[in-house]
């Protein structure tokens, strides 16, 4: 295997290793009464979104396949956490917004988890390393040119 080649795939390696031990500490965190993490992703999503979004526009920013995600917007807007609101542009069209409940639900639980983050990452990285790991990240996140 050429050089580039293992140093990309060590990195990447590194990348995913790191991603399931933060993971699997997170989740172990005693704050995931009322949702899951992967619920509570879609609200936090959903909390970033300055107007309504299409389900489609909500897939692109999680890892969850289209099928499994509108089974959970169904059981989200079933616990009364999301709703579904028509879309002014097309009739037939759905769009998905926070209900105030689970608006509260994810600043809820948003508050425990970024101090959970903050603690993990800042015990191991200081505050350049956190600012190169942001710059690479967003990089990496980019669309290719």
């Amino acid at each position: 295997m050429a050089n580039g080649t293992r140093l990309a795939n060590t990195a990447w390696e590194s990348l995913m290793s790191a991603h399931a031990v933060l993971m699997r500490q997170f989740a172990a965190q005693d704050i995931w009464r009322e949702l899951s993490m992967r619920e509570y992703d879609v609200l936090y999503q959903l909390s970033k979104c300055p107007e309504p979004q299409r389900i489609g526009e909500l897939h692109k920013h999680l890892l969850l396949s289209q099928p499994a995600l509108s089974r959970m917007v169904d059981r989200l807007v079933e616990r009364g956490f999301v709703e579904r609101l028509a879309a002014p542009e097309d009739g037939r069209g759905v769009r998905l917004a926070l209900t105030d409940t689970g608006r509260d639900v994810q600043r809820r639980i948003g508050r425990h988890h970024a101090r959970d983050v903050a603690r993990a990452v800042s015990a191991r990285l200081d505050a350049d390393e956190l600012r190169q790991l942001e710059a690479i990240c967003r990089k990496l996140a980019s669309p290719e040119e």
